[in-house]
Formats: C-alpha cells, sequence, structure tokens
C-alpha cells in the first residue's frame, strides 16, 4: 500500500523556500526546544508528558522514547504512538517531507506494543500495525502489518505476523 499523504504543488523554488508559508515561524521554534529537552532527558514519563503536553503527540502509556528520538519538528501532531511500545535510539518519525516541485504531509500512526529498533527512519503517511518488529536502522516506507517483523532499506517483510500470534494478542487485551 502507498503512503498516504496530502500533496501540496509549489510554483517556483524548491518546496523548502515555502516552509514559513505552510508552517509558523515560532511554531517551529517551540517544537525544536521541547524536542532537544526530550531528545536529551533520561526520564521517559517527563519526555512523555513533553510530547503530550507542547507537542500535541498522541502517545499511549508506559510507551518507551529512546534517547536521542527526533519527532517531526513541523508537525509532531500528527504522530500517534500506541501503548506499550520501545521507539529506538536516534529514529525520526517524518509527518512531512519537502520536494523540488511539491510538499507532503501525512499522519503516522504506531500502534500498540510495537518496537522500533535503533536509527530507524518512519516516514510520513505510513501505519505499522499492533505488535510490530522494526528491526534496526529501517527505512519504514509502507505500512507494517500487524505482528510482522520487517526491516532493511528500503524495508522488506522478513517474517509475517502469525495468526496464532494476533490471536494471543486480542485476547490478552480484552
Amino acid at each position: 500500500m502507498s503512503r498516504r499523504t496530502d500533496r501540496y504543488p509549489v510554483k517556483k523554488n524548491n518546496s523548502l523556500w515555502h516552509i514559513y508559508q505552510t508552517v509558523p515561524f515560532f511554531k517551529v521554534v517551540k517544537n525544536f526546544i521541547v524536542i532537544e529537552i526530550a531528545r536529551i532527558t533520561p526520564f521517559l514519563s517527563v519526555k512523555n508528558w513533553l510530547y503530550r503536553t507542547f507537542l500535541r503527540m498522541n502517545v499511549g502509556a508506559k510507551t518507551a522514547f529512546a534517547l536521542k528520538v527526533t519527532p517531526d519538528v513541523m508537525f509532531p501532531e500528527k504522530i500517534a504512538v500506541g501503548n506499550n511500545c520501545v521507539i529506538g535510539f536516534q529514529t525520526t518519525l517524518l509527518t512531512h517531507e519537502y520536494l523540488i516541485d511539491e510538499y507532503r504531509l501525512g499522519e503516522v500512526h504506531i500502534g500498540d506494543n510495537v518496537m522500533i529498533g535503533a536509527q530507524s527512519l518512519i516516514l510520513p503517511g505510513v501505519s505499522i500495525g499492533d505488535g510490530a518488529i522494526v528491526s534496526a536502522m529501517t527505512l519504514v516506507h509502507k505500512d507494517v502489518p500487524p505482528g510482522a517483523f520487517v526491516g532493511g532499506n528500503p524495508m522488506q517483510v522478513i517474517r509475517e505476523g502469525s495468526a496464532e500470534k494476533k490471536e494471543v494478542e486480542m485476547r490478552w487485551r480484552q
């Protein structure tokens, strides 16, 4: 499945030259400061509080963002992370991409009990299903099925989620 992004064409110069017509300057400054503080704080509950309070991210209970994780600085409110997830060291979660002739915006949805390995890059408009595992240094450029194990650049499905595992997860959630 292709990524779900909204596309906005630009007529003159590359789209990054239009940045402050697409997002307020002081929003970016505030988000940058909050993200930099969260990136280096070792306190998981403080990170989650900063993300929820100042960036309007939807962050589930007991989700853990490792050191140096970078949520999107321009549109972090388009990120939703479920319960009991681990987002690995130096992972980047993007909800925007500025290209030559257009810019694109898309939400990122990460389900419950998801593990994302270190230095992964999540592109705008993707969903990562419940119980999925993303190996380290993966470029997530399309949706990840629930329970799947994926990895690589570009991302490949290494192992599909089993029906038995999905059934156990459903019973566990009830």
